[in-house]
């Protein structure tokens, strides 16, 4: 790694942990530990930068190296939200690493083909299906799952990060969120249409195929326990989608066990399909799997009202994701006093489409969020924007507005 490259990430450490260290961030941290307890004083606000770090976090890397660069994109990101956006996200005091494990779905890397501008910016992507036909290809979901844990790399790759700033800003070892998405991984492997033939040609070969999803996923959580490998997450680790980890509760001493960490859980891809379907072929194995979790946070964009009737049984569940599909007054009724917080994801399109923000749209969209949700506990996570036409500002104003927003309609 050339000189420069090291004073740079040197010089972005340093900066991190005098962020971590701020009045402002110490503050927030509380925030987060009382909203993430029920017991939070206003909504927490969050702004996902991934699918516009192009815009954000791109132009302002300076080092050259591939691994100096890798680490300088994660150094920005920690910060940007804070420093830059002046959300709730928080930054901790210091860099967070995980274990290298993997997950292959019955032994298969499913292949995926990126599409790209010209300046390398992702476009889309598709997936090369190995299953056309569930029963003729059954024999594909009978291998089994491949799944490990790389301590030695792990290891390697924690001493390389502390020699170059773990002086300045510590390295951690970290555990995110145990993250299960089956009827994704069901979609890669066979695509959206076969998935929903699937159902109907082959129903007992497809509930046997989630079973067998549900009984590699949990194997996969054992082995990582059984390793040693899962470390308690209560503090900064990310929990999907877009939101903390934070929980006031005592270091635990001892092997940690998956009942003590957050799982996340969604099924974006079952949109398709009715509630009695839900419950018939998808419900048992997200059932199965979210009993080893200790806390769920759960979905995406998918409106998880219409199937709420069974997700409401889903047990530890402690968030569940209001998307712009969902029906906000059905769940604010649902999740009032319910120990179960209202993460509101609003639309995207007014961030990420348009030159200019229409501030007095989007101030409607927040306050019918807020007022709709009274009696509720209220987070605010912005997913899903993949340009803000290069205007930062543009972000920092959304933010703005959302405050203005609590300010006015939060009681």
């Amino acid at each position: 790694m050339e000189l420069k490259d090291r004073e740079r990430l040197r010089f972005l450490a340093s900066k991190q942990m005098e962020i971590a260290s701020s009045d402002k961030n110490l503050e927030r941290v509380e925030l987060w530990k009382r909203h993430n307890m029920y017991k939070g004083e206003r909504p927490l606000i969050h702004i996902e930068v991934d699918t516009f770090a192009h815009e954000a976090i791109n132009p302002l890397m300076q080092c050259e190296d591939g691994f100096a660069r890798h680490l300088e994109y994660w150094l920005l990101h920690t910060s940007i939200n804070l420093d830059t956006f002046d959300d709730d996200r928080v930054v901790p005091p210091y860099f967070p690493m995980g274990y290298h494990a993997w997950f292959s779905l019955f032994g298969h890397n499913i292949k995926q083909n990126v599409i790209r501008k010209e300046d390398g910016t992702e476009m889309g992507h598709t997936f090369e299906h190995i299953i056309s036909d569930l029963g003729d290809d059954f024999d594909k979901i009978l291998s089994p799952s491949n799944f490990g844990v790389n301590k030695d790399g792990t290891k390697e790759h924690f001493e390389r990060i502390s020699d170059v700033f773990g002086d300045i800003l510590p390295v951690k070892m970290v555990s995110n969120c145990l993250y299960s998405v089956p009827t994704q991984h069901v979609v890669h492997m066979m695509g959206m249409e076969n998935m929903l033939y699937a159902m109907y040609d082959y129903p007992d070969e497809f509930k046997e195929m989630m079973d067998r999803i549900a009984n590699d996923y949990i194997a996969y959580f054992k082995h990582l326990e059984n390793e040693g490998v899962l470390l308690q997450n209560h503090s900064f680790e990310s929990v999907g989608q877009g939101t903390m980890a934070f929980y006031d509760e005592e270091e635990k001493k001892g092997l940690i066990k998956t009942t003590d960490l957050w799982g996340f859980m969604d099924s974006q891809e079952t949109v398709g399909i009715s509630p009695e379907m839900f419950r018939e072929f998808i419900f048992p194995c997200y059932k199965r799997i979210a009993e080893n979790f200790g806390r769920l946070s759960y979905g995406c964009c998918e409106p998880v009202s219409a199937f709420w009737d069974d997700i409401k049984t889903l047990p530890n569940l402690k968030k569940v994701s209001i998307s712009p599909w969902c029906d906000e007054e059905f769940m604010a009724n649902e999740l009032k006093n319910s120990g179960i917080i209202y993460h509101r994801k609003p639309s995207p399109n007014f961030l990420g489409v348009g030159e200019k923000l229409d501030e007095d749209a989007f101030r409607a969209h927040i306050e019918k969020t807020l007022k709709t949700a009274k009696g509720c506990k209220v987070e605010i996570t912005q997913r899903d924007v993949y340009t803000v036409n290069r205007d930062i500002n543009k972000v920092k104003r959304y933010v703005e507005i959302i405050r203005e927003s609590i300010e006015n309609c939060w009681e």
